[in-house]
Order: structure tokens, then C-alpha cells, then sequence
């Protein structure tokens, strides 16, 4: 099987495969079994927050703050509404705005350029790791300018980015650093939790994020005991106390269901992580006689939480649509990077302006991952890539 994968050159003419193996459904991500064993700890909180009728902040808020700063080894955390929303609060709170750079990368969801550009701030990007896909740490000065305020490293499917040089340049340059942590809640970096590590961090909690709320939520973790009231101030319509309007903000509160929900769930979420971890190691063993499916790499230096685990494969529209046929739904995660975004366009980049994030938007696919996959589910995505990308071959043999 490994020389015939090492072969491949999928002709697009070919007949579609089909596989002769048992039909399993595997959801990319299954919410329902992942809330089935805890829901009556979930309607408890609910009907708490409901009771209170404390919906827009207050106490749930404020415990859930409490509990994910001590959790991220931070002196401070502040709830919002989305892990859009902490992006850009973090940059209005550093007075980043027209005429100013932050420098990220285009291999990450839209929204990490996207609250760059709502401050009125220009994203400048630079290429990532062949290996991690994380911001490439030796770019990074050759892209700064008079007019760079900021350095957002994205820790991308969950693996943190190699912050500490990326500290050292920030100090060096005077550039405020602000972890793009969406992904990664519960990984660490030299033992260190993510959003303990840069000058602040952005965290989502979108529903399929490894700590997910029941909707849309956010937060994010500083040290900095300024920068945390005047991100607090900007989420609450710039007030300092009501009807004290000390700045022009937004309304970015977290609603108290959301954080009564969070915060039972923070309660698991290391045991959901160790879990996603196994079932990491577990696939890229059960992949690892396939040469031409490139697992994902963890840093020596890292705790990886897998978030996403994504293969690098040839012929990756190809092998969707062949592991949907087999009932096994993958994703990919990011098809287009966002300097070829046409939102984007305007900023000058063409194909070729970074290659390994371009390549490796081609490559991609993201397979089932979540905390309750079964060992047999896993073995099932396994076996069937393998025969894929075996049968791939085989049609141009």
C-alpha cells in the first residue's frame, strides 16, 4: 500500500471509487452526545440563571470569569459575546486604528483579519511552519514597519504557536501580543496555559469548540490589570459605571446562561481533552503506514489539543467526496486562505505570496473529532482513508 500511495496521481477522469467495507456513519462532530451525559447539570444552571433573571452579565458571568482565569493561569479573564468580538476589543482596547498593522497569518478562520480590519487597522500577513502551521517566528521582523502596533499568532487546530521568541520580538519592537486562542482552550505551551502566554488572548466558545457554549460566546485573559478594565469598559458600551460613557464601545456582554453553561463544562473539559488527545495518537498510528497521509505534528514543546485533527492528503476534494459516500463527514479548515479571500483582494497579495499556507489549503482534511468518538469509529475513518488513497493510486498504475 505505501508505494502504491506514494504514487498517486489522481486522474480526474477516472471512475469514482467504491469501497467495499461495512458503511459506518461518522458525524465530523456529534453536539448531541457529547450534552447527553451532562444535560441535567446543564438545565440545573439554566434554571438558575432563569430563576435570577440574571441574563446579561451579573454573578453567573462574573463566577465563570473567575473560574477560566484560574484555569488559564491568568490574574484575569472577561466575558464577551464572541471570540470575534474579544479580537477586536483586545486591539480597540490598545488603541489600534487607522493607519496601523497587525501582523497575523492567512491560514485562519476569517475572523482573526476581520477584527483586525473593523478597528480600521491593516492585517499584514506571513507565511507559517511546513510542519506545525503555525506562524513562521523567522518572518516575522521582515514584515514589521513604523506602522506595526500587534503580532496575533493564531494557535491553530489547537496547538500553540512558539510564542516565547514571538514575546522577545514583541518586546524588542514595542508590539502588543495577542494570542489567538479560539482553538485551543486547555493546550499548553513549556507547561504554560494558553492565554497565560502573550499580553492577552482571544478565546471562542462557539458550540464546537472543545469548551463550547450553548451559542455564541467569548472571552479573553490578561495579566494586565489596566488592560482588563478597559476591556471591561469597551464591552458595556464604554461605561465605567452606568450612564458613564468614558469611551465609544459596543455592547459585547456575555449572557449569564451562557456562562452558567461554560462554567460546567469547564469542569470537564481537561477529561474531554485527554480524550481528543488519545484519539489523536490513535489515528495517526492506525495512518501511520500510509506515507502519503501526513499526519499532524505536535511540538515537542507543546500540549496539543486537537481541536481539529486535519491529514494532509493529494487529491482532497477527491477523498471527501469519497469518505462521504461511505458515510464519514470531514470538513476542511481552510480551503481559502484569506489573502485570496475577495474581501481581501485590495491588499495587493497574489498566488504564490505565501506558499506553504497556500499548499497546504489544498491538502487539508479535517476528520471526526470530538471527546465521545468510539475506537471503532476511529478504526472505521482510518481503514476507509487508507483505502481511498490506495485506490487513488491503483488508477493511475
Amino acid at each position: 500500500m505505501a508505494a502504491a500511495c506514494q504514487q498517486s496521481r489522481f486522474n480526474p477522469n477516472s471512475p469514482k471509487v467504491t469501497l467495499t467495507r461495512k458503511r459506518m456513519e461518522v458525524p465530523f462532530l456529534d453536539l448531541s452526545a457529547h450534552h447527553c451525559p451532562i444535560q441535567r447539570q446543564l438545565m440545573e444552571a439554566i434554571q438558575e440563571v432563569v430563576e435570577s433573571s440574571a441574563f446579561s452579565g451579573g454573578p453567573f458571568v462574573e463566577r465563570f470569569e473567575n473560574a477560566f482565569a484560574q484555569y488559564c493561569q491568568t490574574d484575569h479573564a472577561i466575558g464577551v459575546g464572541s471570540g470575534t468580538e474579544s479580537l477586536w476589543l483586545a486591539l480597540k482596547a490598545q488603541g489600534i486604528g487607522p493607519g496601523d498593522e497587525v501582523i497575523t497569518v492567512p491560514n485562519t478562520f476569517f475572523a482573526t483579519a476581520e477584527a483586525i480590519s473593523l478597528t480600521g487597522a491593516k492585517p499584514v500577513f506571513v507565511d507559517v511552519s511546513g510542519e506545525t502551521l503555525n506562524i513562521d517566528v523567522s518572518l516575522i521582523e521582515a514584515a514589521i514597519t513604523e506602522h506595526s502596533k500587534a503580532i496575533i499568532p493564531v494557535h491553530l487546530f489547537g496547538q500553540p504557536a512558539d510564542i516565547d521568541p514571538i514575546i522577545e520580538i514583541g518586546k524588542c519592537h514595542g508590539l502588543f501580543v495577542l494570542e489567538d486562542a479560539a482553538q485551543a482552550a486547555g493546550a499548553e505551551y513549556r507547561g504554560r496555559r494558553s492565554g497565560s502566554l502573550g499580553d492577552c488572548a482571544s478565546f471562542s466558545f462557539y458550540p464546537g469548540k472543545n469548551l463550547g457554549a450553548l451559542g455564541e460566546a467569548g472571552a479573553l485573559t490578561t495579566n494586565d490589570a489596566d488592560l482588563a478594565r478597559r476591556l471591561r469598559v469597551l464591552r458595556d458600551h464604554g461605561q465605567a459605571k452606568k450612564h458613564q460613557h468614558l469611551d465609544i464601545g459596543w455592547n459585547a456582554r456575555m449572557d449569564g446562561i451562557q456562562a452558567a453553561v461554560l462554567r460546567v463544562k469547564l469542569q470537564r473539559l481537561d477529561e474531554a481533552n485527554e480524550k481528543r488527545r488519545a484519539h489523536a495518537a490513535l489515528y495517526s498510528e492506525l495512518l501511520r503506514e500510509c506515507p502519503l497521509v501526513k499526519t499532524p505534528s505536535e511540538s515537542a514543546c507543546n500540549r496539543h489539543i486537537f481541536h481539529i485533527y486535519a491529514v494532509r492528503v493529494p487529491n482532497r476534494d477527491q477523498t471527501i467526496e469519497t469518505l462521504a459516500q461511505e458515510g464519514i463527514r470531514c470538513s476542511i479548515h481552510y480551503p481559502i486562505p484569506i489573502h485570496r479571500q475577495p474581501a481581501y483582494q485590495h491588499l495587493g497579495y497574489v498566488e504564490g505570496s505565501f506558499p506553504c499556507a497556500e499548499r497546504s489549503s489544498s491538502q487539508l482534511l479535517s476528520l471526526p473529532m470530538y471527546p465521545e468518538l468510539t475506537q471503532d469509529q476511529i478504526n472505521h475513518v482510518a481503514e476507509t482513508l487508507k483505502a481511498t488513497v490506495e485506490n487513488q493510486a491503483k488508477w493511475d498504475d
